[in-house]
Formats: structure tokens, C-alpha cells, sequence
């Protein structure tokens, strides 16, 4: 199983305010809006906080792939592709 580092194992009542035509068309569909809003925040979060890392990590992956180019990958002659 996979770590989730924002759950917590417990669950909290929130109100979202929604359109009337979104909520009647989910329900008409049997679409359970709690899960749908849980996983939708939990993208959300990750795009975020991805996108966050990469932004903090510019420089490293800059310098980085700087080095690869100049130098290859240490193990580039054992690749089979």
C-alpha cells in the first residue's frame, strides 16, 4: 500500500457550495461527491506541491543535467537501449 502523506485516517463534515445543475446530474449518476472532492484536492495538492519542488530544486537539476551532458551517465556503456 502506498504512503499518502496528507491523509490522516480520520474524516471531517466540510460544505462545499456546488452549481444545483453539477450536484443533481452527480447524484443522478451515482457519483459519490465526497470521494470525487477528496481525490480532486488531493491532485491538486500534489500538482503543487510537484510543482513547488521543481522550483526549489531548478538550480540542482539544471547543474545536473549540465553534467550529464558533459560527462554521460557513469553506467551509459552497459546500457542495452
Amino acid at each position: 500500500m502506498k504512503h499518502d502523506p496528507i491523509a490522516s485516517g480520520k474524516r471531517k463534515s466540510v460544505n462545499l457550495t456546488m452549481d444545483t445543475g453539477i450536484v443533481a446530474a452527480a447524484r443522478e449518476a451515482g457519483i459519490n461527491l465526497s470521494q470525487v472532492s477528496e481525490a480532486a484536492v488531493r491532485k491538486a495538492w500534489k500538482d503543487i506541491s510537484d510543482a513547488r519542488w521543481k522550483e526549489e530544486n531548478r538550480d540542482w537539476i539544471e547543474q545536473n543535467n549540465r553534467w550529464i551532458e558533459e560527462n554521460s551517465l557513469a553506467l551509459e556503456k552497459y546500457r542495452l537501449f
